[in-house]
């Protein structure tokens, strides 16, 4: 009998490696059959794992319930090993098969490769995520697995140290998680794996990361890759001398060596586990024998000597020859497991493929027999006999040929009215819905904890409450927060100590402890992935970037992965974080930025919330709290220390989403603005009055969603005119804004004079408070701006100024 200390290779039966050598074939057949089936024309794309597989088996041995994944593309025996992937979800995969059923990491939405589980059930909850091996939803950019990973591994470190949430079962057990990342050699290049590697050693969180090294980026080798060609050596400085020394432990490791595999993953993973120590593999000397991916064959890149050596140290033919020196199993019972899994890689690949193909053919079908009956009465029966009969000969026919035929057809038959074409129209219009909720679904949240569905509370105020800077009404918001909520926590650069740069966290720390709120350091990609990871595991994270401009920093990861979750997963996946920041007027390029309109167009998926003071940013924090989806606030930079009252229910009272306010009632104009632009917007409507024109001000206060009951058109259509204001470059924001408007809303049909926009200069605003003045709109503009308009339209009543 064994010892419970004996190692993982005493441990390991002859079942179980039989058992191992089985999937890691399955899963060679897999990417073999994947590469067809592209070439094939039965699928866009593919990227495979092989040459992977043995490491992945040994890894997947110490990946318990409750632990979590964040990885890259090549995973799919990691996958297939831990049971969250069948051979026939991975061909549903490849022919991205959008029923959640089929297809349960991105129901087709993301192309092959990228794995997934489902961390909610259908009604947007969360399931017991420690009854469950976990993954989060992949995405392709190189490297941007890290910064996510680093909040997976962080949230075991606060659910370990913080009692508040010992309670919180359903997503950790006392903080014994670890979080397994992969990444590819190439991509250890990314600033993103740097910024992370650093993140994690300095926080000490049970982070394991595993790079899959087989020597080449696509077409470059290591060399160019790599400070001496190997990511371990560089990163040697960080490996810890004593278990009293914080840094990492770091493991080197051969692909092809199964027992050296095992016994290193069972010694990192307890280290990580036990200890709370990020942990480095580099598995080294692996192959990719189909190439990068089906774009390109690898012969093109890679010497003879290098293709000979791949194939003599494929980590599956080394495998087999070190069963067959021990006498793991005979030459014939490999041959026959090797069969067995060609064939259930075949039997798999055929459900897979028809479980898809059917529900089509039934669609396609359906709208043939309906054409042919509407052309066996329309006067147009030859156009639509060509339609369909192109339609017929389409050899692998998708959901978008029938389409397309069906509205072809609907042109010739515009003027036609029978029982025929009406019953086309309803197949169209029912297919049109039912490929809305497959391909267009969950880019915001569908669950009855949705941000819209947070209902409004009014602040209110004592009779005697005093006058105070702004910052100390979100500290008193922040406070309330922290206080009824043990899942909220924020972290940023000087959050800490001094309670950020502005003050709204000053004393919170002391009173609730440096786990709730958290400085850390220069690394914008990174704070947004430890609020997302965190997110992803239960906990509610506000995330602050200091200024907005810094925002650039995280975009992209902003835009890959919290801001498109959602919507990859098809509703399997949130995480509610609250990124916090602060823009718009002050002096200088880089502090003074407001990149609205490149926010915009990036992070669709989250929501953009833009207060004019601080009680409504309050309101905003409070709204979020209650909802299960991530947002951008950006408060005024400009507005900490202008007074305000603290409202009496500072924790509960809340501001909708999607709802403009109308700040001054007018009769003339209306003019759109939000954030800092209020103030200038509101003295220059005041001037306005001076001079006989009524303006009407509206802050938009919400830019995603924006205006969801048509305040604005409701106001223009009493007034018949609009101005755009904002401080975003030309383009930006203003066109935006009208967009929405003019075109969305339909207001251009209320207009007398034509809309226009009032924006910065597309350069930033030079420092000093003249740079400010003359980069960006000021009373002054607004003011000449309306008039202008006014002049157009009565020069009489409102002569040209200059």
């Amino acid at each position: 009998m064994q010892t419970a200390e004996a190692s993982i290779t005493q441990r390991l039966s002859t079942q179980e490696i039989l058992n191992d050598y089985r999937l890691a074939w399955e899963s060679r057949h897999a990417s073999l059959a994947g590469r067809k089936e592209v070439f094939m024309g039965k699928a866009k794309f593919g990227i495979f794992g092989d040459g992977k597989e043995v490491a992945q088996l040994a890894m997947a041995k110490f990946f318990q319930n409750g632990d979590f994944r964040s990885g890259y593309y090549r995973d799919q025996t990691f996958m297939f090993a831990i049971g969250e992937l069948t051979l026939q979800q991975y061909f549903a995969q490849l022919y991205a098969h959008t029923d959640v059923e089929a297809e349960p990491s991105t129901a087709g939405r993301a192309m092959n490769g990228h794995f997934g589980t489902r961390l909610l059930d259908e009604e947007g909850n969360w399931k017991n995520l420690m009854e469950q091996k976990n993954s989060s939803s992949d995405i392709s950019p190189t490297a941007s697995q890290m910064p996510r990973l680093v909040g997976l591994a962080y949230a075991s470190k606060l659910y370990r140290q913080n009692p508040d949430l010992q309670g919180m079962q359903q997503f950790s057990v006392n903080g014994n998680e670890v979080a397994f990342g992969t990444i590819g050699n190439a991509s250890t290049s990314e600033g993103m794996f740097f910024e992370a590697i650093n993140a994690a050693g300095v926080l000490q969180v049970p982070m394991l990361v595993s790079v899959w090294d087989d020597g080449y980026g696509i077409s470059v080798p290591a060399e160019y890759q790599t400070t001496k060609g190997s990511i371990s050596e560089i990163l040697a400085g960080f490996q810890r001398n004593s278990r009293e020394e914080q840094g990492y432990e770091i493991f080197k490791v051969k692909g092809w060596d199964y027992l050296a595999l095992c016994e290193t993953y069972e010694a990192a993973v307890k280290v990580c586990r036990e200890e709370h120590v990020p942990v480095l593999v580099h598995v080294e000397e692996m192959t990719q024998p189909q190439g990068h991916s089906t774009s390109g064959s690898h012969e093109r890149y890679k010497s003879k000597d290098r293709l000979a050596w791949e194939a003599e140290y494929d980590c599956l033919v080394k495998m087999r020859e070190w069963m067959l020196s021990v006498g793991v199993a005979t030459a014939e019972q490999l041959d026959q497991i090797e069969a067995e899994a060609r064939e259930a890689v075949r039997q798999a690949r055929g459900a897979a493929w028809n479980a898809f193909a059917d529900g089509i053919k039934a669609d396609h079908e359906e709208a043939l027999q309906l054409m042919d009956n509407l052309a066996a009465s329309s006067e147009h029966i030859t156009e639509i006999a060509t339609i369909t009969e192109e339609l017929r000969k389409t050899g692998t026919p998708i959901r978008s040929d029938a389409v397309r035929a069906v509205r072809k057809v609907l042109r010739y038959v515009r003027d036609e009215n029978n029982q025929a074409k009406r019953e086309l129209v309803g197949w169209l219009e029912q297919t049109l819905g039912e490929n809305t909720d497959r391909f267009n679904s969950y880019l915001y949240s569908q669950s009855e904890e949705a941000a819209l569905l947070v209902e409004e509370v009014k602040p209110e105020f004592a009779e005697d409450a005093p006058l105070v800077d702004g910052r100390e009404v979100l500290q008193a918001c922040f406070d309330a927060m922290l206080s009824r909520d043990p899942r909220v926590f924020a972290i940023g650069e000087d959050v800490g100590r001094i309670g950020d740069v502005n003050q709204a966290f000053a004393g919170l720390q002391e009173k609730h402890g440096e786990l709730r709120v958290t400085d850390t350091g220069i690394r914008e990609c990174t704070i947004i992935g430890q609020g997302i990871g965190a997110a992803l595991r239960g906990l509610r994270p506000i995330t602050e970037i200091q200024y907005l401009d810094y925002l650039l920093y995280a975009i992209q990861i902003l835009s890959d992965d919290v801001a498109c979750l959602q919507y990859r997963t098809k509703g399997g996946q949130k995480a509610p974080l609250i990124v916090r920041t602060r823009g718009h007027r002050l002096e200088g390029i880089w502090h003074s930025g407001s990149p609205i309109g490149m926010i915009l167009n990036s992070i669709r998926g989250m929501h953009v919330l833009v207060p004019r003071d601080m009680t409504q940013a309050a309101g905003f924090y409070n709204t979020l709290l209650k909802s299960d989806e991530p947002a951008l606030v950006i408060e005024c930079l400009n507005g900490y220390r202008l007074k305000e009252r603290i409202p009496s229910n500072i924790g509960e009272l809340t501001v909708a989403l999607g709802k403009p306010e109308v700040l001054k009632e007018g009769s003339d104009i209306t003019i759109v603005t939000y954030g800092s632009m209020c103030r200038i917007v509101m003295e220059a409507a005041r001037q306005l009055e001076d001079f006989g024109i009524s303006a009407e001000v509206i802050d938009v206060q919400s830019l995603l969603p924006f205006d969801l009951e048509h305040t604005i058109t409701d106001s223009i259509r009493k007034t018949n005119r609009v101005l755009f204001a904002d401080e975003d470059v030309p383009g930006g924001a203003t066109a935006y804004m009208m967009q929405q408007v003019v075109d969305e809303q339909g207001a251009w049909r209320y207009l007398d004079s034509k809309p226009q926009c009032l924006s910065a200069h597309a350069h930033r605003p030079p420092y000093s408070s003249d740079g400010d003045y003359f980069s960006k709109p000021n009373t002054e503009d607004v003011f000449e701006a309306v008039y202008e308009i006014m002049h157009e339209a009565d020069p009489k009543a409102y002569p040209i100024i200059y």
